[in-house]
């Protein structure tokens, strides 16, 4: 009898072995679905999933993706962190957008310290609430302050690749809300930085304005006032910073006005699936991490975008699709290298790993200038020349020549 009460335990921890085997890693997701950013981050982190659990998983076991829409409401994407972490007991989190969003997720995630990958929130309000002692944290996309920087960079470059583009007075047109007035903060940091001889706007800045307006997405889309106001300044670069719901009005608006710029820039983080089938769409320059036409200079790119495609049977149209997808492989690749589930061993491993991401460079973490983790720098500067997203610079990237001056398409 004893032998076989013996038998029997050694079966059921064998059992109870393959059971916690092929237990599923569980990762919580937060995104706003009825946005563009938060349906095609989704949908590319499905497909990261999938691929790597027909490829046999991590760790023996396969990968489980929770979505939670947190609507673009703080207060519901503070509480899908909760739900993730109460009732569906995830490993992690991932996913993310807005950054007033993310700061009401802030108290929440540095509640439960699990490893937190996040690709959205730009503003640096969000990195001053996280602080500098969450390890567990990793910040993907690029603080407010760190584009600024990199658009500095980039339009010198342009500058003195192109002697005919002028760029000295720049408009800056912001929503609102934290996203844009944190972004106008940090363009008056760089302005005052460049009136010392210092920063990266040195060679270039010399006068700068900014002007509020209230995003279509939040209940607006009346843009007049603030384009007659950039109207009166006639700058040489002119720079919106909203959402993709203001992308059409507030062209066809600054054209109903009649203030055409040299550089006309839209800078949301995403763009309507059909932006560049509208004739206003064509040579209106625009900020972001990506565009289909990497597929020309990058394998990695064209992997994601062919595979998104065949599995969604439509094309990613915002720089958060290939964001997603790297979202999972990141954190995935951390996993492996760490060979475990033991959290400091993941942190110190996607500390050390350099990913070659779809988005044409390669993802490593370094100090910004609060947090420990983070990983993109600067984003990309491009242009919708014919219905495509055309890379302009880095220069190395260039998938095309920059159209200037901006005219209006028909």
């Amino acid at each position: 009898m004893k032998r076989i009460f013996l038998v029997m335990m050694s079966l059921l921890m064998v059992f109870s072995f393959v059971l916690a085997a092929e237990k599923p890693i569980k990762i919580g997701a937060v995104n706003p679905l009825g946005d563009i950013t938060g349906d095609q981050a989704t949908k590319a982190m499905k497909l990261a999933v999938k691929e790597i659990n027909d490829a046999g998983g991590v760790l023996g076991r396969p990968i489980e993706l929770i979505v939670i829409d947190d609507e673009m409401n703080p207060a519901k994407g503070a509480a899908a962190i909760e739900r993730l972490a109460t009732v569906e007991n995830v490993d992690f989190f991932v996913g993310g957008m807005g950054s007033g969003v993310h700061l009401a997720q802030v108290p929440i995630l540095k509640k439960y310290q699990k490893i937190t990958v996040w690709i959205g929130a730009a503003s640096h309000q969000a990195e001053i609430a996280m602080g500098p002692d969450a390890d567990w944290y990793f910040h993907l996309h690029p603080w407010d302050y760190q584009q600024g920087e990199g658009y500095g960079v980039g339009w010198t470059e342009i500058v003195h690749a192109y002697p005919e583009v002028k760029i000295e007075k720049v408009f800056l047109a912001y929503e609102e809300g934290a996203f844009g007035t944190d972004s106008y903060t940090s363009y008056i940091d760089l302005y005052e930085e460049a009136k010392r001889g210092e920063g990266s706007w040195k060679e270039v800045l010399k006068e700068f304005k900014g002007a509020s307006f209230k995003s279509a997405a939040l209940g607006g889309g009346d843009y007049r006032a603030m384009l007659n106001q950039a109207k009166a300044f006639n700058p040489d670069l002119f720079i919106w910073a909203g959402y993709d719901a203001d992308a059409i009005p507030i062209v066809a608006q600054a054209r109903e006005v009649n203030f055409q710029p040299p550089l006309f820039v839209g800078a949301p983080p995403g763009w309507p699936a059909d932006f560049g089938k509208n004739p206003l769409s064509n040579n209106v320059i625009l900020y972001g991490m990506w565009a289909p036409t990497l597929n020309e200079v990058s394998s990695v790119a064209k992997h994601f975008y062919d595979s998104y495609v065949e599995m969604w049977k439509e094309e990613p149209a915002t720089y958060f699709a290939p964001l997603g997808y790297t979202n999972i492989y990141f954190l995935v690749e951390g996993i492996k290298k760490a060979g475990s589930m033991d959290k400091n061993a993941i942190i110190e491993a996607l500390r050390t790993i350099e990913y070659e991401s779809p988005l044409g460079e390669v993802l490593k973490i370094e100090p910004s200038r609060i947090i420990k983790n983070q990983g993109f720098k600067y984003q990309k500067i491009l242009q919708w020349q014919n219905g495509k997203q055309e890379v302009i610079w880095p220069l190395d990237l260039a998938t095309t020549q920059l159209v200037y001056p901006f005219k209006f398409g028909r």
